[in-house]
């Protein structure tokens, strides 16, 4: 390398040798910690894992999330006050979705029919209940772990968090949509 910080066309040449097909993250930030001792990436829960099929990666992976845990995403580019206005339940709340007692086929459909609802109609911040996962079956909260991934990949939600208390606490999120 050059005297002085001044970098020559062969360091620069080096580098993108040595960096390859690396691309820029969207956001830089760590998801949250999961609680669960039987951790498994989600690229590993997409793809089913080693030797497993995708629906039992899928169930597994959801198990990774307890009734406890709090919940919380934010797309880069979104303002630090932003999300803490989220945080503190400080948006107004313009529409609920519970989600309580339904299975996972019944949920994909409903929560994507609110979303575009709530986009088509204006509203920045609704609240969707997905419980804390005690009623089920499996005593694992199946669905707040889907909710939990399902908005993630949806490009209209900016921002999510578990709810405040009353509004539901870790059985419940605050979303903040796209305008």
């Amino acid at each position: 390398m050059a005297k002085h910080g001044h970098i020559t066309d062969e360091d620069r040449a080096l580098f993108r040798r040595a960096t390859g097909d690396v691309r820029r993250m969207d956001d830089d930030r760590a998801p949250p910690v999961r609680t669960r001792a039987t951790q498994r990436t989600r690229s590993e829960a997409q793809s089913g894992g080693p030797g497993g099929s995708r629906e039992l990666a899928e169930s597994e992976w959801a198990s990774n999330v307890g009734p406890g845990d709090v919940l919380s995403f934010a797309r880069g580019g979104v303002r630090r006050r932003e999300i803490e206005r989220l945080r503190r339940g400080r948006f107004k709340v313009e529409a609920d979705l519970d989600l309580h007692g339904r299975i996972v086929a019944e949920a994909v459909p409903a929560l994507d029919h609110f979303l575009r609802d709530s986009r088509r109609r204006g509203r920045r911040c609704v609240r969707i209940v997905h419980g804390k996962g005690f009623g089920s079956r499996s005593g694992v909260p199946i669905m707040k772990a889907h909710v939990d991934r399902w908005l993630r990949d949806r490009s209209e939600v900016l921002a999510f968090c578990s709810a405040l208390p009353p509004d539901g606490g870790t059985g419940a999120l605050y979303v903040l949509l796209r305008r």
